[in-house]
């Protein structure tokens, strides 16, 4: 994992097309914005997890039978 520092209005870049920028920082929480492509779905992380297990569960499968079925995949 990269660990960065930014100040509000400051920015990251993730390729050519993916902008990063720190927009507001009030106490414990920081606002970002994220330019993207058209393309590129963009989700919190918990929000993300969830749509993959409703996915996985759709299918008929365990979470188990789909990480051994990925891992064939991958490979």
């Amino acid at each position: 994992m990269l660990v960065l520092t930014r100040k509000s209005e400051e920015a990251i870049k993730l390729g050519d097309s993916i902008t990063i920028t720190v927009v507001e920082i009030k106490g414990n929480k920081v606002r970002l914005g994220i330019e993207a492509p058209h393309g590129v779905r963009i989700y919190r992380n918990e929000l993300y997890e969830k749509i993959k297990m409703e996915n996985i569960l759709s299918m008929g499968l365990t979470s188990g039978e789909f990480e051994k079925i990925k891992d064939v995949l991958q490979r």
